[in-house]
């Protein structure tokens, strides 16, 4: 057991990795110091709704990650992970909403909101539990991860793959959204789960709530990230990079192919899970139109950007791309749809390995001392030699 654990640590610990780390707990670290100890008057104070803006962030770097992880690493391409990310949503949602009490609108220590307004007599059985933290932050990691389970082991041993893949895990998440939209589902119908009040507790609208919440967010990814760099450095990593170039021949070589996709493919809806646990109680709703396909296709455009099957890319191109719709949805909302559509083309026609990969490329090329000879000018000189 612990030879195992030093070499999780081993294989997590590069020297890029901790750089990374290092500069992402930096950051997090000084916006809750800065917002809990500078005045407002203060030029580098930073306001509540920064520290809950950059809170979100880090759910949707975390869920890119888990993207990353399965199509970076091991070629799945899925379009319905924003659904691990909501059922993840949904379980601390329904703890947060069994902590109300009797200080809801109805004044029913029992029952949600909701349920009384649509004259619910009882509470659903799968509410039972829910009013325990500890009941909740398992079914945030047991909830998508059985999904995942159930949809990878009949996908995978069904040898699904490329775009067909692709359509059916949007079609899956299409489905959810249909039936969380319904009322007598139990679990708020359009509206969702919304008005929570407190957390182990802590009243959510207090600034040190939000800034412990912005604090579990940034471990919560570096947690992440260290997983998923275990994970590649790995055997384990080299088989799925594996299957991700070469599934054929590596499944002729003798691995059991459908079951390493579907570990990892668990891992990832889990992760996922815990970055909706996260986001909710930072943004205060969770609603069906979280499992919308489009949520889904904008986390693979964040991890493109970045630069896919290089984890750091996931997180920047997370960050990037929400920090331009919060900009852009507010300066000009009309053009932003566009906007995404236009980056997204434009990185695969001239950043086709996203900024990380622009990135190291350059660096890759200053380390040889410039650019490349041209192929002509390579080609003449042996001949002027002869």
């Amino acid at each position: 057991m612990q030879g195992a654990m030093q070499g999780f640590v081993f294989r997590a610990f590069d020297r890029g990795g901790m750089i990374f780390l290092g500069v992402l707990m930096g950051a997090v670290i000084l916006i809750g110091l800065s917002n809990q100890l500078l005045p407002e008057s203060s030029p580098l104070h930073a306001p509540t709704y920064m520290v809950a803006l950059v809170g979100k962030y880090l759910c949707y770097a975390l869920l890119a990650l888990s993207v990353d992880l399965i199509w970076g690493y091991c070629g799945i391409l899925s379009l319905g992970h924003g659904a691990f990310f909501a059922l993840g949503g949904y379980a601390m949602g329904m703890y947060l909403m069994r902590q109300i009490g009797d200080r809801g609108v109805y004044g029913n220590a029992e029952l949600p909101d909701f349920m009384v307004f649509l004259n619910w007599d009882a509470l659903p059985w799968y509410w039972y539990g829910f009013d325990m933290f500890w009941f909740a932050m398992i079914m945030v990691i047991l909830g998508p991860g059985l999904l995942a389970f159930v949809f990878g082991w009949f996908a995978f041993r069904s040898r699904v793959t490329g775009v067909y893949l692709s359509i059916i895990t949007q079609a899956m998440t299409f489905a959810l959204m249909l039936a969380f939209f319904r009322n007598n589902m139990g679990f708020g119908g359009n509206n969702g789960l919304t008005d929570f009040k407190d957390i182990l507790g802590f009243d959510l609208q207090d600034d040190g709530t939000r800034v412990a919440l912005l604090v579990a967010s940034g471990l919560a990814l570096c947690l992440g990230f260290l997983i998923c760099k275990s994970v590649t450095r790995s055997k384990y990593g080299k088989v799925i990079t594996a299957i991700r170039d070469a599934e054929s021949r590596t499944r002729f070589l003798g691995y059991r192919v459908d079951r390493y996709k579907l570990a990892v493919f668990v891992l990832s809806a889990c992760m996922a899970g815990v970055g909706g646990a996260l986001y909710v109680p930072q943004v205060g709703i969770i609603n069906p139109s979280e499992f919308a396909p489009p949520v889904s296709i904008e986390v693979v455009i964040w991890v493109a950007v970045g630069g896919r099957g290089t984890l750091y890319g996931a997180v920047i191109g997370a960050i990037l791309v929400n920090y331009a719709k919060t900009y852009f949805t507010g300066a000009v909302p009309e053009i932003w749809l566009f906007a995404l559509g236009a980056l997204f083309v434009g990185t695969t026609l001239f950043l086709p390995k996203g900024i990380v990969g622009a990135v190291n490329k350059l660096t890759a090329r200053r380390e040889r001392g410039g650019d490349d000879p041209e192929p002509d000018a390579a080609v003449a000189k042996p001949a002027a030699a002869e």
